[in-house]
């Protein structure tokens, strides 16, 4: 074929031909022997068609498809002799690769068949040979003929990478598009023809941070400013896919382990930038008292840091533990607590290797103040003056001398004594600087040989502190906890006092005794603390009160420390919690409105007992029944009421306004009139209704009207004294006792008085 055909369109346009040899005779085929030139375009000379030998085989070259899956054999091709005549006296032979066991010819038809499952990437081509033979003579009729069965590829096989695991590493803070490893893929399928074996890469894990090149696997960071110190490991997973990634493809995975490498990124930093370091004045000069040291997550060399005090120092000097990165702080002159106590002095740290990439912008260097308090230690007395230069007058009597005292006006508790020859002061009893800082004593010296001759000097005696007193709670704390508190919420705030008075003020230190499952507690550095939840779910019902020790310590020498218990007790959760079901609001918001209800009711009646009653003014007692708790003047009192206006009910016809008010009924008794006809009370009754019914100024709603009106005919008649006879001897009383009891009081008073039972 022409060169400038693939090989992928020559195997196309070969199987075409072959399917064609066998629906067609060879003599109408445009490649039957004589037409092939014609068919690839051979040259023509002079005119005329080039002849070549004529041949009797048709093909030389068979394509079978791989991994055939039917149930009978699979056909591969025919072959044809221009010595057949279609008679039957022709007969095929097929040898070579797998004749006869693998490939099956047809000795009448020519037809080949594979009686097997063939595998490319085991065999890509069988050579065979095939002639024609006469079938009655077995006389050659062809000579014999080479020819090949190339196995044609299928997407059989998927994508294999050479590692399961790939290990790479980058250095952190790489710009984007920085190469990190290429992982590499191949494919067991025909890679010459179709896209069986076309691969593309694409990253399935890893991203933002990396990508990869589809076409040749290449791993390339894909996110500015990756931080080792943030997160170190990586997993990348890449994926190969055949037919150049379009579906239905097969595919391959591997995992890449992808590790950031450290740069020298991060300068050294303090976590604290203020120390305090104790230091015997015993020490030996080039002793360690201490040390310090700061953080840098940097690692290897990177984090390599060299101290160095600022502006240098007489008394101490610090160098760096090369192991530990630390700075370990060393005495260079001898300390003395007598005559200094505390010093002060900065610390530089600094990385030793510095990468030029991070250094802009950044100061790779911090510093922090250490502060050395000296502790006094018990050493031999020393002169304060050497030498002594004593006077003495050449005539001065042999044995003088003086003896001391103190005056005891100013030592009343008797705290300090006096050697009387020597003038010594010393303590007769334990001092207490908490108690007093100063005593003022007295010291009298007196000549031995003239008692007369004394002198006083007064001796002022600081006490000084020491120590002794360890630091306690400031103050008495009560401690909540809510049941719905969350782990790490700050429940109480804590300080501490201490009696004593250090040098360099107080410093105290915060812990607890042993870990506590429930409550944690945070130093602040400032002479306080927070206790704070280590977990939540607290429940009122399994503990209501925890005991939380806290140990308390200070910073001067000795230590001191002392333990103090918290006492949290564990409240309820408030009533309107997140917990809180919808049911129980609903059942809340009834009650609320129920007792709504109920003020607004009772309310309501409160304001209808107090409505204003219609009679105003007190001294309108007219169809009225007035109580009063006074038993009047008696007989002579005339003034409480008109008796005539009881008596005479049409006084009070010219009266039209009426105003009524529920009255108070004492007595409910009810005594029937033994007078059948009350023809003046009914007239007085039916009255007072038309007057009613006819008053336009009558309140709109029922009422109840009680009237004190009797009529003329009642058996008691008047009850009042006012028109009795002039002596009570003309009166006869004895039928009071008959009315009831609700005049019983009445009787005793009338009948206790009749002049028959004085006697």
């Amino acid at each position: 074929l022409p060169s400038r055909l693939d090989t992928m369109l020559t195997n196309q346009v070969l199987l075409l031909l072959l399917m064609l040899s066998v629906l067609w005779p060879s003599s109408a085929l445009p490649f039957a022997p004589g037409n092939i030139g014609k068919l690839f375009g051979m040259a023509e000379s002079d005119g005329r068609i080039l002849q070549r030998s004529k041949r009797g085989w048709m093909w030389n070259q068979f394509f079978l498809l791989e991994e055939y899956t039917g149930n009978d054999h699979q056909y591969v091709g025919k072959l044809h002799s221009n010595m057949d005549k279609g008679e039957g006296n022709v007969k095929y032979v097929l040898t070579g690769e797998g004749a006869g066991n693998l490939f099956l010819i047809d000795e009448k038809s020519g037809d080949i068949h594979a009686t097997k499952r063939l595998d490319r990437e085991e065999k890509a081509m069988y050579t065979l040979n095939a002639k024609v033979l006469d079938r009655n003579t077995n006389a050659e009729l062809e000579a014999d003929t080479e020819f090949n069965i190339k196995i044609h590829d299928i997407n059989d096989n998927a994508p294999k990478f050479e590692k399961d695991i790939y290990f790479a590493s980058v250095p952190e803070m790489s710009e984007v598009g920085t190469s990190v490893v290429t992982v590499t893929a191949t494919d067991a399928d025909d890679q010459t023809y179709g896209n069986s074996a076309k691969l593309v890469y694409s990253i399935l894990q890893g991203q933002p941070y990396f990508s990869v090149d589809s076409e040749n696997g290449t791993i390339k960071t894909a996110l500015p400013g990756m931080d080792r110190e943030v997160k170190e490991h990586y997993q990348v997973v890449i994926q190969a896919k055949d037919m150049a990634g379009q579906m239905g493809g097969l595919s391959g995975t591997t995992t890449v382990s992808i590790t950031l490498s450290d740069v020298n990124d991060s300068p050294p930093r303090f976590a604290n930038h203020s120390f305090r370091v104790t230091a015997a004045e015993s020490t030996d000069i080039g002793g360690a008292i201490g040390r310090i040291k700061a953080d840098d997550p940097d690692v290897g060399r990177n984090a390599e840091m060299e101290y160095s005090i600022v502006g240098g120092h007489d008394i101490f000097n610090i160098i760096t533990d090369q192991t530990t990165q630390e700075g370990v702080i060393i005495i260079k002159r001898a300390l003395d607590y007598e005559s200094k106590r505390d010093y002060e002095f900065r610390v530089e740290v600094k990385n030793t290797y510095l990468d030029a990439r991070f250094i802009h912008g950044l100061q790779f260097k911090d510093y922090a103040t250490v502060k050395v308090t000296v502790e006094d230690v018990d050493e031999p007395p020393v002169f304060t003056r050497n030498p002594y230069i004593i006077e003495v007058h050449e005539d001065t009597a042999a044995g003088s001398f003086r003896r001391y005292s103190i005056d005891r006006h100013t030592d009343l508790e008797r705290l300090f004594n006096i050697d009387s020859v020597n003038g010594t002061i010393t303590t007769l009893k334990a001092l207490d600087r908490e108690m007093s800082k100063w005593h003022n004593i007295s010291v009298v010296a007196t000549e031995i040989n003239n008692p007369l001759q004394t002198t006083r000097v007064p001796v002022f005696i600081k006490v000084l502190d020491v120590n002794d007193n360890a630091p306690e709670f400031a103050m008495s704390y009560d401690t909540f906890v809510c049941e719905n508190v969350k782990a790490g919420q700050l429940i109480q705030t804590i300080s501490a006092v201490d009696t004593d008075e250090p040098l360099v003020g107080h410093k105290f230190v915060f812990s607890m005794s042993a870990t506590n499952p429930n409550f944690t507690i945070d130093d602040r550095q400032d002479n306080t603390a927070n206790i704070l939840t280590r977990r939540g779910g607290f429940s009122r019902h399994e503990m209501s009160v925890y005991f939380l020790p806290v140990v308390i310590s200070d910073n001067d020498y000795p230590i001191q420390s002392s333990t103090s218990t918290l006492i949290s007790c564990n409240s309820e959760v408030l009533p309107f919690s997140d917990g809180l079901t919808t049911g129980a609001l609903v059942a809340i918001l009834l009650c609320v409105i129920i007792l709504l209800m109920i003020v607004v009711l009772f309310a309501a009646l409160r304001r209808q007992r107090k409505k204003e009653p219609l009679i105003i003014s007190k001294e309108d007692v007219r169809d009225n029944v007035v109580s009063y708790n006074d038993e009047g003047g008696g007989e002579e009192d005339t003034q409480a009421f008109d008796i005539g206006t009881l008596r005479n009910p049409e006084v009070m016809d010219a009266n039209k306004l009426r105003r009524d008010i529920i009255p108070e009924m004492l007595f409910p008794f009810r005594r029937t009139s033994p007078i059948k006809d009350n023809a003046d009370v009914r007239d007085f009754i039916n009255g007072r209704l038309q007057e009613n019914d006819a008053d336009p100024t009558a309140p709109p709603y029922d009422s109840l009207a009680t009237y004190a009106y009797e009529g003329s005919g009642s058996l008691a008649e008047s009850l009042s004294s006012l028109e009795s006879a002039a002596t009570e001897g003309d009166q006869e009383f004895d039928y009071l006792g008959n009315w009831g009891p609700q005049f019983k009081k009445l009787a005793e008073m009338y009948i206790g008085k009749s002049p028959d039972r004085e006697t």
